[in-house]
């Protein structure tokens, strides 16, 4: 047995170990934010949100400049992420309500990614100052904290990410075919017996109406889900003292997150509006031959 393979069995103990030590020292992030300035409306995810967006815009503008057609390397590699989320969100969103979904689904993916990654870096949630709480005690207010840790953020993308699902809905799609797919019957009349069919329209009805409540709860569950990771991730670091493994892991965490909320945002659109994409690219096949 090699010496790798000895060291990677006690990691698991050490990891432990080291968070058990944190724990009784009292290690661990808090779930709120932080409040700062304009009387406490502004947090520290907050301002972090805001400078982090406005350094995101600058660097993606100086990387690209002025676009042309023997790209830069900063433009070929903005073009190269393009290119490769299209290749991810046009099939499921479909071609008709793509061209207005991905420019939201492309931003959300890399503000969310570059925001789960900035608790790896030093300094962020570890800088700030002490002071005292409502009972006496001591109390740190860290100065950065990133956005996506904090339930409020996740829970204002997610609110942002229904209300674009709500309004390329109605534009593409129509509020008809939203009934239908929700409440309509789906079973094929000439092949059902007479009986069962209007048996079948009551049982699409109750369906529908549990599948309004999915879509009403929706903004709660994606809010969690990242919330939850980010949050938990921030613990871990904090309660392992930044432990190279857990860090690491933490990265795929951050992209992992940043991929599954938009591809549910991408799926959400998609269920409504992608239908009749391969009826038409059939159609459109059959009149070229």
């Amino acid at each position: 047995m090699s010496r790798v393979t000895k060291l990677l069995q006690f990691l698991p103990l050490f990891a432990i170990a080291t968070s058990a030590f944190a724990a009784g020292d009292g290690g661990g992030v808090s779930p709120r934010a932080e409040p700062l300035f304009l009387n406490n409306a502004v947090t520290n995810s907050i301002l972090t949100g805001w400078v982090f967006s406005g350094l995101m815009l600058v660097v993606l503008i100086w990387m690209v400049g002025k676009p042309s057609v023997n790209p830069t390397k900063g433009q070929a590699l903005i073009e190269t992420l393009l290119e490769a989320l299209r290749e991810l969100f046009e099939p499921i969103v479909g071609k008709k309500a793509f061209p207005a979904a991905f420019p939201l689904l492309a931003t959300m993916f890399i503000f969310i990614l570059l925001n789960n990654w900035m608790g790896l870096i030093p300094g962020v949630g570890t800088i700030g100052w002490h002071g005292t709480d409502g009972h006496g005690g001591d109390h740190f207010t860290p100065l950065i904290r990133p956005f996506t840790s904090d339930f409020n953020g996740t829970i204002a993308l997610a609110l942002l990410s229904f209300g674009a699902w709500f309004i390329i809905v109605f534009k593409f799609a129509g509020p008809k075919v939203l009934f239908l797919d929700l409440f309509g019957n789906k079973a094929d009349k000439g092949e059902t017996p007479g009986w069962l069919y209007p048996i079948l329209t009551l049982v699409f009805l109750v369906v529908g109406c549990i599948e309004v409540f999915s879509i009403m709860i929706r903004p709660f569950t994606l809010s969690v889900r990242l919330f939850g990771n980010v949050f938990g991730g921030e613990n871990l670091l904090h309660g392992t003292y930044f432990f190279f493994v857990f860090y690491f892991m933490e990265m795929l965490v951050g992209l992992i997150q940043a991929t599954v909320f938009t591809l549910l945002s991408a799926v959400y659109i998609g269920l409504i509006c992608n239908h009749g994409d391969d009826h038409e690219h059939e159609e459109g096949a059959a009149e070229a031959h």
